[in-house]
């Protein structure tokens, strides 16, 4: 399984939808990356859905959207990755 982890501007809280297949999940992370870029002005909205909880549905503006990432949930180390960027010296 793989979260898409998303940061919007103004928001302390990151939410997150997560899809069971990469090319899904990257595909949807280089839209949103378009939208960032200012490449992709189609529509103003960007809308998830979550195959792990069915029915979530999320409409955010894409102009908000600051940050973006992909992280795998695994079954090893208490269930997933920790998500994020880590420094290790």
């Amino acid at each position: 399984m793989y979260s898409l982890e998303i940061s919007l501007r103004y928001s302390p809280f990151p939410f997150s939808i997560q899809k069971k297949d990469y090319e899904e999940v990257k595909r949807i992370y280089d839209e949103i990356k378009d939208f960032m870029n200012g490449n992709n002005q189609n529509s103003p909205l960007i809308e998830l859905s979550c195959e792990k909880v069915q029915g979530k549905l999320i409409t955010v503006l894409a102009k908000e959207v600051i940050s973006v990432q992909i992280y795998e949930k695994s079954a090893v180390a208490g269930g997933s990755k920790r998500p994020g960027f880590s420094l290790d010296i």
